[in-house]
C-alpha cells in the first residue's frame, strides 16, 4: 500500500471526529475524551493543545515471528490509550496519568540526558520522548505538559506499552507541528521499546499506528508495510484475559529477551551448518535463515531437525561453533543481555527454530484462506481452515516456543469446550490473553460458558487472585475492573491519530 500519513484530526466538536475514530464502538468515548480534557486544566490550568491516540492489538495468528523478520496478522482493538498535552513554562517534561496509584513524574527535555532504567510507567514516556528526538534529530524547544488515560489492560499480551508509547509520540509530534508518515512512527517508536529492555520485533507499534476500521492487516517488515486481510463473514474475534499478569520489561531478561537470543542464535549455527561464509553468518543471526522475503516452504523444517540435533546447547557448545564469544556476538545489546548468561542454563534452539518457521508458514496460510473467494455456502470451511491454523499456532506457542502458562492452556480448553472454533495465546504470552474464533450467533453464549468454566472455576479452586474480583450484588462475583474489560468481542478498530484541539471551544 502506498505510504500514508498520520490522520490529523482539526477538532471543532467531539462527536463526528470520534465517529470517525470509533465507528460502531464509539460508545462513551465524547464523555471520556471530554474528561480528559477538562482534568488537564484542572491539572495544569490551561486546556491541551493536542491528543494522541492509539490502541492496543491483538494477533490473531503470527507469535514471536516478527522479531525474525517475519510476516504476522494481527487487528487493532478497540481499547486505547489516549495522551493530552500541552506547552509548560519551565524546560521540563510533566508527565501525569489518571491511572489510580501511579506517581506524577518529570524530566528534562534535553533527551541525552533522560535516563531510563527503572522499569516505571513513566520510562515509557521517556522512551517515547527520546525516540521522537532522535527521529526529528531535535528536542522540544519548550517543556511539555502531558496527561494520560489508558484502557488497555496492563500485562494482558494485548500490547498496552506499545499503545503508551505510540500514543506519547504523536502527542508530542501533534505539538511540534511535524507530518510524518505511518511507517516511520511505527519503525521509531518499535526502537523505543529499546530503550526499556526489550527487543520489540515492530509488530505492536505497526498496528497500534496503521490500524484501520473494520480491517485486520498483514504486517510486513524490513521496510513496514501492510496489506488488508479480509475476515470472511459468520464469526467474531474474543478476547479474554487470563488474569495472570506478564510484565514484558519486569521479566524481559528471562522471558521475552532469551527467546529473541536463542532465535538469534539458531539461525548463526544454521548458517555455519550451511556452510556460510563469516560474514554471511553474522548477517544470518540478526534473523532466522529463509527464502525470499520470508517465504516458508516446509523445507526449513526439516533442516531444523538435521542441524540443530540437541535439545539444549551450552555456552561453551555454541561458542566453539561459532568461533566467538556470545557477549561479543550480542555486543551493543547489553543492556538486554547483562542478566541473561548468569542466569542461563542452556540454549535451546531446535524447538524454537521450528515453531518460528512453522507459525511463519501458518501467517500465510492464514492470509491465504482470508483472500481465496468463496460462495457463501463455504464459509464455515474457511472458518474451520482458520480455527485450524489457530489451534495449532497455540499448540506451538505451548511446546515448543514454551511461552504457554498454566491459566492460558485453561482458558484456551475453556474456549473451546464453550463453542469457540480455534482459540489461542495472543501476545509475548507467559500470562495475559486469549483470542478465539466464535461463530456470530454464539458469542454471547460462549461468554457467558466462558465467565463460568474459566473465571468462576479458577476463583473457586483460588487459582485466580481474590483482589481481582468484587461481589456482583447479585450473589456471584464479577472482576473489579468489570467484565466487559476481562472478555469482549471486539471488531477490527482504526489506528493511531493526533486530534488538534487549538479550535476546539470546550
Amino acid at each position: 500500500m502506498a505510504d500514508r500519513t498520520v490522520e490529523v484530526y482539526r477538532v471543532q466538536e467531539l462527536e463526528s471526529v470520534l465517529d470517525s475514530l470509533y465507528g460502531t464502538s464509539v460508545e462513551g468515548a465524547t464523555e471520556r475524551y471530554a474528561n480528559l480534557i477538562n482534568d488537564f486544566k484542572n491539572k495544569y490550568g490551561v486546556a491541551p493543545e493536542f491528543i494522541g491516540r492509539s490502541p492496543g492489538r491483538v494477533n490473531i495468528v503470527g507469535e514471536h515471528i516478527d522479531y525474525e523478520g517475519y510476516s504476522v496478522l494481527p487487528m487493532a482493538i478497540r481499547q486505547d490509550t489516549i495522551v493530552a498535552i500541552g506547552r509548560a513554562s519551565d524546560l521540563n517534561v510533566h508527565v501525569a496519568t489518571l491511572a489510580p496509584g501511579l506517581t506524577e513524574e518529570e524530566f528534562t527535555i534535553d533527551a541525552e540526558r533522560i535516563g531510563v532504567a527503572l522499569h516505571t510507567w513513566v520510562d515509557y514516556v521517556k522512551a517515547a520522548y527520546i525516540g521522537v528526538c532522535k527521529h526529528l534529530q531535535r528536542n522540544s524547544s519548550t517543556g511539555l505538559n502531558l496527561l494520560i488515560e489508558g484502557q488497555v489492560p496492563q500485562g494482558s499480551g494485548l500490547s498496552s506499552s506499545a499503545a503508551l508509547v505510540c500514543a506519547t509520540a504523536l502527542a508530542i509530534l501533534g505539538l511540534l507541528g511535524e507530518t510524518v508518515l505511518q511507517a516511520e512512527v511505527a519503525q521509531f517508536t518499535a526502537e523505543c521499546e529499546k530503550f526499556v529492555g526489550t527487543e520489540s520485533g515492530g509488530m505492536d507499534q505497526a498496528i497500534s499506528i496503521m490500524g484501520e476500521l473494520g480491517k485486520a492487516k498483514l504486517v510486513h517488515f524490513n521496510p513496514i508495510r501492510t496489506e488488508d486481510a479480509p475476515l470472511p463473514k459468520g464469526a467474531s474475534f474474543v478476547i479474554a484475559n487470563s488474569l495472570a499478569v506478564s510484565k514484558k520489561a519486569e521479566g524481559a531478561a528471562r522471558q521475552y529477551n532469551m527467546r529473541v537470543v536463542e532465535c538469534r542464535l539458531a539461525a548463526a549455527v544454521l548458517g555455519v551448518k550451511l556452510g556460510l561464509e563469516p560474514d554471511d553468518v553474522r548477517a544470518a543471526q540478526s534473523k532466522m535463515l529463509a527464502g525470499p522475503k520470508g517465504s516458508v516452504t516446509g523445507a526449513e523444517a526439516e533442516v531444523v531437525k538435521k542441524y540443530l540435533d540437541k535439545e539444549k546447547y551450552t555456552q561453551a557448545e555454541l561458542e566453539q561453533l561459532l568461533g566467538v564469544e556470545l557477549e561479543k556476538m550480542f555486543e551493543g545489546n547489553n543492556n538486554q543481555l547483562d542478566e541473561l548468561w548468569p542466569w542461563c542454563s542452556g540454549f535451546n534452539l531446535r524447538d524454537r527454530a521450528l515453531h518460528v518457521y512453522s507459525e511463519a508458514a501458518r501467517v500465510v496460510d492464514f492470509k491465504a484462506i482470508c483472500d481465496s473467494e468463496a460462495k457463501q455456502d463455504d464459509e464455515p470451511k474457511k472458518l474451520d481452515k482458520l480455527a485450524t491454523l489457530m489451534k495449532q499456532s497455540h499448540a506451538s506457542c505451548r511446546y515448543e516456543y514454551d511461552c504457554s502458562c498454566e491459566e492460558l492452556n485453561h482458558l484456551v480448553e475453556a474456549s473451546i469446550n464453550a463453542g469457540a472454533l480455534g482459540s489461542r495465546l495472543t501476545g509475548a504470552g507467559w500470562g495475559g490473553c486469549t483470542v478465539s474464533l466464535v461463530p456470530e450467533g454464539k458469542v454471547e453464549s460462549f461468554i457467558a460458558e466462558v465467565k463460568q468454566k474459566y473465571y468462576m472455576a479458577k476463583l473457586e479452586a483460588k487459582k485466580l487472585s481474590q483482589k481481582d474480583f468484587k461481589e456482583d450484588g447479585k450473589g456471584g462475583w464479577e472482576p473489579v475492573v468489570g467484565w466487559k474489560n476481562v472478555i469482549f468481542a471486539s471488531p477490527p478498530g482504526s489506528g493511531g491519530a493526533i486530534l488538534d484541539l487549538t479550535k476546539f471551544a470546550s
